[in-house]
């Protein structure tokens, strides 16, 4: 059989075809980067070119067949918006022209706040009107994150659903990593409108506003949608190999099956559609707990399924889903990133994989991965030793 590269190898088991061995294709978390790269966590988590050098970087080192940009662009002169920037004992503290502050730690992602350190405000749903952004365009939500405070000034009447809208950086990221590595996996990824939804009005209020304002959820839920759709349309130009949709909390440790029908899936598939229409893979990436809604996340047309966190951390058995989803979907992880990766010894950790892939690998259509990101100070080690497991064990007979 012919030799594949990263980028044949993902795609010919995302469509369920026969690569040479399962593929291998971990996220892995920003604080991991930042103990593992020589470059400052600053310049990681703000610099494009440097991300993606940090990415390329540790695929490189660990033998991986893909990598999942997961930050949206920056300019260049990111620095000119800061006010000030200090490191004390490993940790950047950078203050913003409009008054919020992001702290860097060495190890875990950055956070933002208000500049005396307390939490960023939140919309309020029983005051917010969707037909009006400004009263929930609030300081610092930069396209419904706080990745990147003040780096763009929004407009009260500009028109996120308007691909036309978005700078000409915010696809820089995956620019410069379709130029420097043309044989790897390079995916994209988007938020979830329903993640949109608990970042605007903060995880609690949210799931409240569920109950005691649904009409209001729905009218932000189709917004975000929009925004959603205009980012796809901003990075498929661009050549994604897929494009991941972040719905991390529409588990069942958030919602049931019932909210997930009404809240999450009507405005997925919307999204789902947007992304086929560029010839794209869409797949989604749900943490915990979604054994019990499986079959709804099916109805959404995705193509894949990202993380397939096993008991303890979730609800989802390797083997049942590939027998009942198997040939529905591609199934990407699985691998418990806390007590088979981080905490086991070395018997457990390879048992784990070898299990893994004897599972997966039949009829194509696994992506070997942690179940969700590798937690910063997993040892590089084990990382080098998928790959070397999936050579091993993960071969295709031609």
């Amino acid at each position: 059989m012919n030799q594949f590269n990263g980028r044949e190898r993902v795609r010919a088991a995302m469509a369920h075809q026969t690569p040479d061995r399962v593929p291998v294709m971990c996220q892995l978390a920003l604080g991991h980067y930042f103990l593992q790269c020589d470059s400052e966590s600053a310049d990681i988590w703000f610099g494009s070119q440097t991300f993606v050098e940090a990415l390329e970087r540790l695929r490189q080192r660990y033998g991986l067949d893909g990598f999942l940009i997961n930050l949206p662009g920056r300019p260049d002169n990111w620095r000119d918006y800061a006010s000030s920037a200090e490191k004390t004992e490993g940790r950047w503290k950078l203050s913003w022209r409009d008054g919020l502050q992001t702290v860097l730690p060495s190890d875990d992602n950055p956070h933002t706040s208000l500049a005396g350190g307390q939490s960023l405000p939140r919309a309020d749903y029983s005051a917010v009107d969707p037909d009006d952004p400004a009263t929930y365009r609030i300081g610092g939500y930069v396209w419904n994150t706080w990745h990147a405070p003040c780096m763009w000034d929004i407009p009260a009447d500009a028109d996120l659903a308007d691909p036309a809208t978005y700078p000409d950086w915010f696809t820089a990221g995956l620019r410069a990593a379709r130029r420097s590595c043309p044989d790897v996996s390079v995916h994209v990824e988007v938020f979830s409108p329903f993640t949109h939804l608990l970042e605007l009005l903060g995880y609690q209020d949210a799931l409240m506003a569920l109950l005691e304002a649904s009409k209001t959820c729905h009218r932000l839920l189709e917004a975000f949608v929009g925004h959603v759709v205009a980012q796809v349309q901003c990075y498929a130009p661009h050549q994604p190999d897929a494009v991941l949709i972040s719905s991390a909390f529409a588990g069942a440790g958030f919602i049931s099956r019932d909210m997930y029908r009404e809240f999450v899936l009507p405005y997925e598939q919307r999204v789902v559609a947007a992304i086929h229409a560029h010839q794209l893979p869409a797949y989604v990436h749900t943490c915990g707990a979604i054994g019990d809604r499986l079959d709804l996340m099916s109805e959404s047309g995705v193509d894949g399924l990202d993380t397939l966190d096993p008991p303890p951390l979730g609800t989802v058995e390797l083997a049942e889903v590939k027998t009942r989803f198997g040939s529905r979907f591609f199934l990407k992880g699985n691998l418990d990133a806390v007590n088979e990766m981080l905490w086991a010894d070395d018997e457990t950790f390879e048992r784990a994989v070898r299990e893994r892939l004897r599972i997966g690998m039949p009829g194509s259509g696994y992506i070997l991965s942690s179940a969700c990101s590798v937690a910063p100070r997993v040892a590089p080690d084990r990382l080098k030793k998928m790959v070397q497991l999936a050579d091993e064990h993960g071969r295709y007979v031609s």
